[in-house]
């Protein structure tokens, strides 16, 4: 089934669904934004969220169209390698919830870069900060913007690439909005509605797929492999990557690279500051991790049913990566009813919408809430303190100025494989974010030259290697196809990049001195029972 094939009815249906739904959003954002210039209730909502909403809201932040459309065009096309991913987002979160998540909420308050300043002021790492935040989530946000594009000129049978960058640019605009306008409690509450929808969506897919093979597990995985084309091989790993002994590790690095990455995304993090309590942020991330567990297996259960009833050929049709699968699956499965065929389309490209649409609000926010708090008010105002009002007007104003270059560029690459995009977010937050996260919440020695060398060369080793990995160019799914600068043949710089993060944020510790990582020490030893134990701030 071509996804291009859209009837008159799902268009019809969709397009009033996706008019509700931005007008429902916008009237949400717009009642729940922050009423005074207070930028607790902008930055964090007050602390306001109970942890069950506190939970879905990760969830949903954490739920992104990278993982409901690449993940499972992943899994349809490549099966084992595809669910050793899945299962490593999954993973990634549990890292989240046992290792970060307190310590997160215990030093930061309103960023990033209040968590990795919490032992002392420090201009360079708020810069650094923000530098890194930006480069972490730019990516994600094309990526994002670009396939909002492709779908709602999918779903509504719209053709030509200038009616789609109108889309982008009216999405983007609409998107920016959101998070100016409803700050934290905003996303927050979009994020539980499309967690919603796309849950019950999913479900919807993955019962109808095992409606289809009897129930019975070991039949969706035989018909998995037959129309994999693979035969047994599609069970096995090796499809994704090669199954050279260069190839084993790089997929153990892609692993760690999610699992890393996901973890430290700053969008993430943010929302560990919305919990009251510790023991608040223990509860909302345990909603969170059954939540995302669930998923992953309806996800399993969709991207393998996928190739099961539709077959390789088909998927690869929609897309050479499978990112259409999804909705391939909604739009063939029940073929013979039209009418079931139509809801069940439209309740699965709403939810892809949703889905698209608070993950890029989400990441707005972050953006322009690191550019106002961290650079705006702690490096460039850092001797006279803006008022709360000023800071707050910066906040609304830097989403607008992260949003801009990232529909631009959405508008530019719209016709490109944008998995790099995926891949460069995923790596410099696993590369950079997550050793400066874990050395200056967990190491009392760490200092500020440690905490830059992770940091900077992090994000450089990232870049440098991804640009000159096999994402990027010298394939026919990669970023730049006719190019061939692919000198590493790696699909993430996982391998090479995480190690140099690390051991840069040590190597720069050891090089700041004794002194200074003793005047470190006691700085950590002054906040660690706040830090670890999780008492209340005053």
């Amino acid at each position: 089934m071509n996804p291009s094939a859209v009837d008159a009815g799902s268009q019809s249906l969709s397009f009033a669904i996706f008019a509700a739904l931005v007008s429902v959003t916008l009237l949400l954002c717009i009642m729940t934004s922050a009423e005074r210039d207070d930028l607790d209730e902008f930055y964090t909502g007050f602390r306001t969220l109970a942890p069950l909403r506190n939970g879905l809201a990760i969830a949903g932040d954490y739920i992104s169209a990278a993982t409901v459309l690449s993940t499972i065009g992943i899994i349809a096309l490549t099966g084992f390698d595809g669910l050793l991913l899945a299962l490593s987002t999954a993973l990634s979160l549990l890292l989240l919830m046992v290792l970060l998540a307190e310590p997160l909420r215990n030093a930061g308050r309103f960023t990033m870069g209040d968590a990795l300043v919490h032992g002392g002021a420090s201009r360079l790492v708020r810069l650094a900060a923000t530098a890194v935040t930006l480069a972490s989530l730019l990516p994600l946000m094309v990526f994002q913007l670009a396939g909002a594009g492709h779908l709602v000129t999918l779903v509504l049978g719209f053709e030509g690439s200038s009616v789609r960058t109108a889309i982008i640019v009216a999405l983007g605009t609409l998107m920016i909005g959101y998070a100016g306008i409803g700050g934290m409690k905003g996303t927050a509450l979009i994020h539980i509605i499309k967690l919603v929808v796309l849950f019950g969506a999913s479900l919807m897919l993955a019962l109808l797929v095992m409606d289809k093979v009897g129930w019975d597990p070991s039949r969706l995985v035989t018909l998995a492999d037959i129309g994999s084309g693979r035969g047994a091989a599609y069970a096995r790993s090796g499809l994704l990557i090669e199954p050279t002994a260069i190839g084993k590790a790089d997929l153990i690095a892609s692993s760690l690279t999610v699992v890393f990455g996901a973890a430290c995304l700053p969008h993430v993090t943010m929302r560990m500051y919305t919990a009251r309590s510790a023991p608040d942020i223990r509860r909302a991330m345990s909603y969170a991790v059954m939540i995302m567990a669930v998923f992953v297996v309806l996800i399993a259960v969709i991207g393998a049913g996928a190739t099961a009833l539709l077959g390789r050929e088909v998927l690869a049709a929609g897309g050479p990566q499978g990112s259409t699968a999804i909705l391939q699956l909604a739009q063939g499965i029940l073929a013979d009813s039209a009418a079931l065929s139509t809801f069940v389309f439209t309740t699965v490209a709403t939810a892809v919408f949703l889905t698209l649409l608070s993950s890029v609000a989400g990441m707005i926010l972050a953006c322009g809430n690191s550019l106002a708090h961290d650079l705006y008010a702690n490096v460039l105002k850092r001797s006279r303190k803006p008022l709360p009002r000023r800071e707050l007007l910066v906040a609304r104003l830097a989403a607008f100025a992260v949003g801009a270059p990232a529909i631009a560029l959405a508008v530019l690459m719209q016709d490109r494989a944008l998995r790099a995009l995926i891949i460069l977010s995923f790596s410099i937050a696993a590369s950079a974010i997550a050793p400066a996260l874990l050395y200056g919440l967990f190491w009392r020695r760490f200092t500020r030259l440690g905490m830059l060398g992770s940091l900077v060369g992090g994000t450089v080793t990232a870049v440098v290697v991804t640009v000159f990995s096999t994402t990027v160019s010298g394939t026919p799914e990669s970023l730049f196809p006719e190019q061939h600068f692919d000198r590493l043949q790696l699909t993430t710089s996982g391998m090479i990049s995480i190690p140099v993060g690390f051991l840069l944020g040590w190597l720069g510790t050891v090089l700041s001195g004794r002194r200074r990582q003793e005047r470190r020490r006691q700085r950590y030893r002054a906040v660690e029972p706040r830090l670890l134990a999780g008492a209340r701030r005053r």
